[in-house]
C-alpha cells in the first residue's frame, strides 16, 4: 500500500487550472522530488496534501485512507517550509517539540534530543530563532517535521535559503536521514541538481501537469519531451530542427552541411520536422574534419573548474554549447574546430508535439 496516493487531483483558481488531473503514488520510505519551473503548481500540490486547499476533483490518500476534508492536524503529515516558519518566541527545543502532538515529558524530550543529534543541532536547542544561523534554522524546521514520525513528509524547497556549502552538505546527508524513517517523502525543488541528488524518482511538473515521473537517470538520459530535456543539464541541451531522410533503412540528417547518422528507421515517420537534441558533454571537439563533422568556430570559452564550456557557432549560424574536460583540448576564441557526436547520444523529439521519438541504433552497413 502506497504511503501517499494522489488520484486525478485538479484545482482551479479563477480561470487558471493550477493542477490538472495529477496522479502520483509515493511508497513508505521513498523520496519523490517534485521538480519544475516557478508557477508550475508545485506549492499548490503540497498545500492540497497538507489541507490548506481542498482539491476540486480527485482524491488524496495516506496509508490507504482518504484525507480530503480532514483537518490538517489529523492528516499525519510533517512539513518543512523554505522560509523555516519557526515560532520566534520559542527556543529551538520548543519549536521541535511543537511537532509532537501527543508525547509529553520524558518521552518528548528524548525524541527531541535524538532528532537534534541526528541533525547536529543539539548544541543550539536553547536558542531562539533570531540567534540561529540560516543553516540551524533549516535543520530546526526539518527536525520539527521529522520528530513526530509522520506517515507523509512534505518538504517545500527546504534548502533554498541556506548557503551554498550547507546546501551541498545537506544534499549528501538528507537522503540517508530521510530513509531512516518510513515516511513517504515529497520534496519540492526548483533545482534539478538537488532533485537528482536526493530523490529516488523525480516528478516533473509543468503547467499543472506531470510531464514525466521516473528515476533521475531515466529522466536525464531519456526525457519524455523536449520540455523535460530543456529543464535538466548545465549547460542545457543543444537543439536543432531537422527533417530526417532514410537511405537503405538508416536515418540521416543534415546539420550545418554535415551528413549525420542517427540510427535505424524502424518506427520513424519521415518527411516531417523533428527536434534533434545532443547534450553538451556528448559533443566531441577536434581539429580534424570528415564527412560526419560539423565545422564550427569557437565564440567563447568559459572555465568552470571541473569542465570547460565552449560556445560554438556552426556554419549555418546555429550556436551550440560543448562541455569538455579542462585538459581535453587547448583552444582559444575564434579557433576553427569540428563537432561530432555518436548516434547513441542523439535525442529526437517530434517537432509538433514535443514528445520523444525512439530510435534504435545499429552500425551503418559498410
Amino acid at each position: 500500500m502506497a504511503g501517499l496516493e494522489i488520484k486525478s487531483v485538479s484545482k482551479t483558481f479563477g480561470t487558471v487550472r493550477t493542477a490538472d488531473s495529477l496522479s502520483l503514488s509515493v511508497e513508505p520510505g521513498e523520496i519523490v522530488a517534485v521538480f519544475g519551473p516557478s508557477g508550475g503548481g508545485k506549492t499548490v500540490l503540497l498545500r492540497m496534501i497538507a489541507g490548506m486547499f481542498e482539491p476540486d476533483e480527485g482524491d488524496i490518500l495516506i496509508g490507504g485512507r482518504s484525507i480530503v476534508g480532514a483537518a490538517p492536524e489529523r492528516r499525519s503529515i510533517g512539513m518543512a517550509f523554505q522560509n523555516f516558519a519557526l515560532f520566534p518566541h520559542m527556543t529551538a527545543r520548543d519549536n521541535i517539540a511543537s511537532g509532537l502532538r501527543k508525547k509529553r515529558g520524558a518521552d518528548a524530550a528524548a525524541r527531541v534530543q535524538t532528532i537534534s543529534r541526528l541533525l547536529k543541532i543539539e548544541h543550539v536547542l536553547g536558542h531562539v530563532p533570531r540567534e540561529l544561523s540560516n543553516g540551524q534554522k533549516q535543520r530546526t524546521a526539518l527536525a520539527r517535521a521529522l520528530v513526530g514520525n509522520p506517515e507523509v513528509l512534505l518538504l517545500d524547497d527546504p534548502l533554498r535559503n541556506v548557503d551554498a556549502k550547507l546546501r551541498y552538505e545537506m544534499r549528501l546527508e538528507l537522503p540517508n536521514l530521510l530513509r531512516r524513517g518510513e515516511a513517504a517523502v515529497l520534496y519540492v525543488t526548483q533545482d534539478y541538481r538537488e532533485a537528482m541528488a536526493i530523490a529516488d524518482r523525480i516528478a516533473v511538473l509543468t503547467a499543472g501537469r506531470f510531464e514525466q515521473v521516473a528515476s533521475p537517470e531515466e529522466i536525464y538520459a531519456r526525457p519524455a519531451s523536449v520540455a523535460v530535456a530543456r529543464l535538466f543539464g548545465d549547460p542545457s541541451i543543444n537543439l536543432a530542427e531537422i527533417v530526417p531522410f532514410v537511405e537503405h533503412g538508416t536515418v540521416f540528417a543534415t546539420i550545418s552541411g554535415a551528413r549525420v547518422l542517427l540510427g535505424a528507421a524502424d518506427a520513424l515517420p519521415g518527411d516531417r520536422p523533428y527536434w534533434l537534441g545532443v547534450r553538451p558533454e556528448d559533443l566531441g571537439i577536434s581539429l580534424l574534419g570528415g564527412g560526419d563533422a560539423m565545422p564550427a568556430r569557437v565564440l567563447a570559452i568559459t572555465p568552470m573548474h571541473e569542465k570547460v564550456v565552449l560556445l560554438l557557432r556552426l556554419e549555418d549560424g546555429k550556436e551550440w554549447l560543448a562541455s569538455l574536460r579542462p585538459d581535453a583540448l587547448k583552444l582559444a576564441a575564434e579557433d576553427s574546430v569540428f563537432v561530432r557526436f555518436a548516434q547513441e547520444a542523439v535525442q529526437l523529439f517530434d517537432r509538433e508535439t514535443g514528445l520523444r521519438v525512439s530510435l534504435s541504433h545499429r552500425r551503418q552497413a559498410a
